[in-house]
């Protein structure tokens, strides 16, 4: 697996790959993130705050990030009164974090390790309920992925993938989801939550 170095923002969220998700950036040490990545155009890593202060919140207190995450790579931005910077990102790729160490600006930076990308493996008979229940959560609410096509609503990560960005699971469910490299397994812990859901 290949291994690389990310600035991490620790947010009380967690980001999936291909789910979308607003930020709003105005502390001097996230501001120069965006904006290295801007230069590079690469990406930032975004982990579940474990403890510390939360990002947006203000303060400079150290914060604990999951040890997983997902680069975030940025697909549009703006800006608001105050030097507020807005950002629409979208998750790309799993990390695990192998070591982190703070910088004097107080941004946490780690040494990652890039999961490998998950297969194109379709929907298992087993879990042909959950993509009917995706297909009918897109129907009602719409959005980005409702005109998904059969080759996208067939396949066992994306199916996984849509369903934790869209039902109402808990942060450390998401992240278990996060954390587990087998796109059927994933499926599996879904369809034994949906049961409580019902």
């Amino acid at each position: 697996m290949d291994h690389d170095t990310l600035g991490l923002f620790p947010l009380h969220a967690v980001l999936l790959p291909g789910a979308a998700l607003d930020l709003r950036v105005f502390e001097a040490r996230y501001l120069d993130l965006v904006r290295d990545c801007g230069r590079a155009g690469g990406g930032f890593g975004i982990c579940l705050l474990l403890e510390g202060a939360e990002v947006e919140g203000g303060e400079t207190g150290a914060a604990v990030p999951a040890a997983w995450g997902t680069e975030a790579r940025i697909e549009d931005f703006g800006g608001e009164p105050g030097g507020v910077l807005t950002l629409r990102v979208r998750g790309h790729r799993r990390f695990r974090v192998r070591r982190t160490r703070v910088r004097d600006n107080g941004l946490v930076v780690a040494d990652v390790e890039w999961r490998d990308p998950d297969g194109d493996d379709e929907l298992r008979p087993e879990h042909a309920l959950l993509g009917t229940l995706l297909q009918k959560i897109l129907e009602q609410a719409g959005g980005e992925h409702a005109n998904a096509g059969p080759a996208q609503s067939g396949d066992a990560a994306w199916v996984g993938w849509r369903l934790a960005e869209l039902l109402p699971l808990t942060l450390p469910q998401r992240q278990a989801l996060l954390q587990e490299d087998d796109p059927h397994a994933r499926l599996q812990r879904l369809t034994e939550w949906v049961e409580t859901l019902a």
